[in-house]
């Protein structure tokens, strides 16, 4: 089986799902996403709370929850 490539969003991700590496200018690196030093937040809050009151990030953000926007 294929692995995505590091830059794609899976497709059961929220739309309004936002992370602070898509400000940055230097250049995408293996470790760059993963640890803990990533910071997410959700369009519609401006928070790391969705609207639903749960913390938001790239797993937590899925078709489970009520407040989640297909891409």
């Amino acid at each position: 089986m294929p692995t995505p490539h590091r830059n794609e969003i899976d497709d059961d991700r929220c739309q309004c799902l936002r992370w602070n590496g898509l400000f940055t200018a230097s250049p995408l690196e293996d470790t760059s996403m993963k640890g803990q030093g990533r910071a997410y937040w959700c369009s519609r809050t401006q928070h790391a709370l969705g609207p639903d009151g749960k913390v938001v990030d790239e797993y937590e953000c899925n078709p489970f929850r009520q407040c989640y926007e297909e891409l």
